[in-house]
């Protein structure tokens, strides 16, 4: 389910590039074989990159989890205000605990996902 909760707009976006893949190698002007190597190599281009995007930020998840654990400084993206302070600075010390995936505060009416955070 985490798979899908963190990738599930660059599948969203794969899927529509497939129908676009389809749409356009099964055309009268394309070449007869197009449609097959079309999807195969855009579909395995896609599949890879996902794929390694959800290694990577789920390596940074960990990091960011660890770090935080060991009481130094995260920081996460607040969308919340976009003229003032787009970031915050998590910290134990600062009342922050960590939910699962999820940094929370009694002082923010809104918690933060560890995958959009950077250790500082």
């Amino acid at each position: 389910m985490q798979f899908l909760e963190l990738e599930g707009g660059y599948l969203a976006i794969a899927i529509f590039t497939l129908v676009i893949t389809a749409f356009v190698t099964t055309r009268s002007f394309m070449a007869k074989n197009s449609f097959k190597k079309g999807m195969l190599s855009v579909g395995s281009f896609l599949t890879l990159a996902i794929l390694l995007h959800y290694f990577i930020t789920m390596a940074r998840m960990e990091e960011v989890k660890v770090t935080f654990e060991s009481g130094s400084n995260i920081i996460c993206e607040s969308r919340a205000i976009r003229k003032v302070a787009q970031t915050i600075i998590i910290n134990q010390e600062l009342g922050w605990k960590l939910e699962g995936d999820i940094f929370v505060s009694n002082e923010h009416e809104r918690g933060f996902h560890a995958a959009r955070c950077i250790v500082e």
